[in-house]
């Protein structure tokens, strides 16, 4: 019984640090793998490198399957190149399983002791994080050293040759089994390990050792699958065509596998293990037979799966998917694309202010103040999904974008609430009592509400790509729109001493509109200032200071 309780504690420890190595993987790196992965869209060959790459460092073609199914529900690549990449995933989780089957046992107490002072050390930094990795690694060696050690008095016990004896030799249930134990553990790669373990140790044979790892790739397609389960139609075609591909794979190699015992020696010969190097050889062929296809297949899976589109969900969230939650990293992207979609609304109502100026138009202010609801709702949205993103998981660099984008969330949803009363003082001043502006008048909120319009978007920009010359910009703008709504306002009262007719009874809409077509401004503008604090010069474009040059590349000269 104890020898029974310290190979389940082994187990448990292999997919524990297979699980700490994936998320201070993402941790750390989350960013740069999304870059990645979106950058390599050009070709097929990127696209498998790209997936194999990635895949070896998450040691998880499951996480894999959530980062490029949710870049394709964003639209940011076809599901066709989303399947490329899931294929390379696979094989660079086999070449990850490959490495581990070598003796490392040495290297386990290196790895934890480093980790751990890493850890400790700089638990606030990216130092930190790396530190969880190698911790993690350093568990996963040292519980296949002691999977070893548990299994070698277990092969001599009555109980366990009993327990051989009542396995399965069909391989279809093999399969089954290989892919339950998939699915309860969350890693392929802990499953491929401890099969080859318990295979060398002489406590699997080598026939039922192959069962178990066609299982284990079948399994890790439907843990993908089941992840994903509660996902968007558009989201889900990839984990379906992945399982898809496996099972097909699984089909394939049925015919084939009572000849690989034939072969073992060959592979022996080289001092590989067999059976993680069959778990090699079976992805690599799956992938050479079916990457010619991935196109068909995702023009299927998008014909079958299209993505739902309906004006009555216009004011719902479009990009906080809930399963990028378990990757902070992309959550944060998520969030980001949802706040842009949030100013899109705000920039329809701004741009329709004129329009409804200019026409009298009540039924359009009634449609933009309505609007404003929507705006309100996005905020919330944004708000709850930030704050279910663990700040701990995030790096220095996504817990400033975190801030950023709460920041530019609550500056869109007061612009909303400024251009609703905006409107409803444009309908009671003005279109209720059939007053006019005069000409000059109507050409100065004109010239001030294309400035705002253009200003939007110039903050709309800022806050994509944190660019410093164009934040620099912004702020100069903000210094221009306070000195024309002061030279506007002024010349506002020259008018009402000439006694202006149409200035007379539109003075008092006049001077609120442009004092508040300023306060837009500063909300826009105010999206510069977290970029210039990062890089010193929030405090000389504040005082305005002539000698601030910028060079190309946004630093200060």
């Amino acid at each position: 019984m104890q020898h029974l309780l310290n190979l389940l504690a082994a187990i448990a420890l292999l997919v524990w640090g297979t699980h700490t190595v994936r998320t201070g993987i993402l941790r750390v790196l989350g960013g740069d793998l999304r870059q990645v992965l979106a950058r390599s869209v050009s070709n097929r060959f990127l696209g498998l490198l790209a997936g194999l790459g990635v895949s070896s460092l998450l040691q998880s073609s499951t996480a894999t399957c959530m980062i490029v199914s949710n870049f394709v529900g964003q639209g940011i690549f076809v599901t066709s190149t989303a399947l490329v990449m899931m294929l390379g995933a696979d094989v660079g989780t086999s070449l990850m399983a490959l490495c581990f089957s070598f003796d490392l046992s040495w290297l386990s107490p290196l790895l934890i002791v480093v980790g751990v002072v890493t850890f400790v050390a700089n638990q606030s930094n990216t130092w930190g994080r790396w530190g969880r990795v190698l911790i993690g690694l350093g568990l996963m060696t040292l519980a296949l050293h002691l999977i070893v050690e548990a299994t070698r008095p277990m092969t001599q016990s009555a109980g366990m040759k009993a327990l051989l004896m009542a396995l399965p030799n069909e391989l279809i249930l093999l399969v089954l089994i290989g892919a339950v134990l998939t699915v309860l553990s969350y890693s392929s790669l802990a499953i491929v390990l401890l099969v080859a373990v318990l295979c060398k140790s002489g406590v699997l044979t080598f026939p039922i050792a192959l069962g178990l790892v066609l299982g284990a790739n079948l399994g890790s397609g439907l843990l993908a699958y089941l992840t994903m389960l509660n996902a968007s139609a558009d989201v889900r075609r990839v984990p379906i065509g992945n399982l898809g591909f496996k099972v097909v794979g699984c089909l394939l190699a049925t015919p084939f596998i009572a000849h690989v015992p034939a072969h073992i020696s060959i592979v022996e010969d080289l001092g590989l293990d067999p059976v993680v190097s069959f778990h090699l050889f079976f992805n690599v062929l799956l992938t050479l037979s079916l990457v010619g296809f991935t196109n068909w297949v995702g023009e299927r899976l998008e014909t079958w799966l299209p993505k739902a589109v309906t004006n009555a969900d216009a004011d719902r969230p479009k990009y906080l998917d809930p399963t990028a939650l378990g990757t902070p990293s992309l959550a944060i992207a998520c969030a980001a694309r949802e706040a842009l979609h949030q100013a899109d609304l705000v920039e329809t109502m701004l741009r329709g202010i004129m329009p409804v100026i200019h026409h009298d138009d009540t039924a359009l202010s009634n449609r933009l103040r309505n609007m404003d609801d929507t705006v309100d709702q996005l905020y919330s949205a944004i708000k709850f999904y930030l704050t279910q993103i663990s700040r701990e998981a995030l790096s220095e660099r996504e817990s400033k974008r975190w801030a950023d984008i709460m920041s530019f969330a609550i500056n869109m949803e007061q612009v909303g609430d400024i251009i609703e009363r905006v409107l409803q003082d444009i309908e009671d001043k003005k279109i209720s009592k059939g007053r006019t502006f005069s000409e000059a008048g109507l050409k100065e909120i004109h010239d001030l509400h294309e400035r705002l319009v253009s200003n939007l978007r110039l903050g709309m920009s800022v806050f994509l790509d944190g660019g410093l010359l164009n934040a620099q910009r912004l702020l100069e703008e903000k210094v221009k729109f306070r000195d024309l709504e002061r030279e506007y306002a002024n010349r506002h009262l020259a008018r009402l001493q000439e006694n202006t007719p149409q200035s007379i009874g539109t003075s008092s809409l006049h001077i609120d509109l442009i004092s508040d077509l300023k306060r837009i401004n500063s909300h826009i503008c105010s999206i510069a200032y977290p970029i210039l604090e990062q890089a010193g010069a929030l405090a000389n474009s504040r005082l305005k200071q002539p000698g601030l040059k910028f060079d190309e590349k946004g630093g200060a000269a």
